[in-house]
């Protein structure tokens, strides 16, 4: 199951997933994984959260991405929650390319995962195939 957090740069959508982060730590019963670009989130989310900087690994694009929540997936099958936090800095801005992406990562997590992903983009810009998850 996937939910997109969207708006506009500065409207919130991290603030507002550092809160779900951590609510969803003493609710969970299994592993709460974070996804980010940098290490911005270190002191914001509770130290149960498993905070991963995808720079570290040279993620970059759609197909990395899936590529590597795959593997976290197939690696902790106690996973029940991923957040990735502004994905479009991984897709160089393309929001053509984000709804190829989220079909893919809905997949793999099917109902049994919750991902939850921030989207810096008005809602009207959002391709069709985007907007499904909204």
């Amino acid at each position: 199951m996937i939910k997109l957090i969207v708006g506009s740069k500065g409207s919130g959508k991290t603030k507002a997933m550092i809160d779900m982060i951590n609510g969803a730590v003493k609710t969970t019963s299994g592993n709460l994984v974070v996804v980010e670009k940098g290490m911005k989130l270190t002191y914001d989310i509770d130290h149960a959260a498993r905070l991963i900087d995808l720079d570290e690994y040279k993620i970059m694009g759609g197909e990395m991405l899936y590529g590597f929540i795959a593997g976290l997936m197939a690696g902790n099958y106690d996973i029940t929650e991923i957040y990735i936090d502004g994905i479009l800095k991984l897709l160089d801005h393309d929001v053509t390319k984000l709804g190829v992406v989220l079909d893919e990562i809905a997949a793999i997590t099917g109902d049994s995962v919750k991902a939850v992903i921030t989207v810096s983009a008005d809602e009207a810009a959002l391709p069709q195939n985007v907007k499904k998850y909204l």
